[in-house]
């Protein structure tokens, strides 16, 4: 029975992440690759032989979070936090979401994203905030 709980206790679509996630701090796959490329800049710097340092997690990390990042230059992923995260409509799960997926509509957004479209939702936000965030995002692709 405990397990039905916890089950209902944590929906994505309703922003019910759970207690561990309730002071994290969601990153993107373009910020999670800046911060492991730094690293591996420090291993460098200091001589280090890199690959000695990363465990095959780590290193595996950083290839999947390359692979499937959207934005490459680090100007870029600020600007992606910002359009997403500045207004204050989105929460940080939210935000990670739409930057790590890229929705092209309103309507894909909601569906990736199915708290979007939660009822109740506080703050709320309506087609066109969504839409206008949407664009930014696409601004930034353009330019970098």
């Amino acid at each position: 029975m405990a397990t039905n709980n916890v089950a209902e206790e944590e929906d994505a679509g309703q922003l019910k992440l759970g207690s561990e996630f309730s002071r994290a701090k969601c990153l993107m796959n373009a910020e999670v690759a800046l911060i492991l490329d730094k690293k591996l800049e420090s291993l460098r710097e200091n001589n280090v032989d890199p690959m000695l340092q990363l465990n095959s997690v780590l290193e595996k990390s950083l290839q999947y979070v390359k692979r499937f990042s959207r934005y490459q230059n680090p100007q870029a992923v600020k600007q992606v936090r910002e359009a997403l995260a500045g207004k204050g409509k989105l929460h940080e799960f939210e935000v990670c979401v739409i930057g790590n997926l890229a929705p092209d509509t309103v309507d894909e957004a909601k569906s990736l994203v199915p708290s979007l479209a939660m009822d109740g939702r506080d703050p709320p936000i309506d087609d066109d905030q969504i839409e206008a965030m949407l664009q930014d995002l696409k601004t930034i692709r353009t330019f970098e």
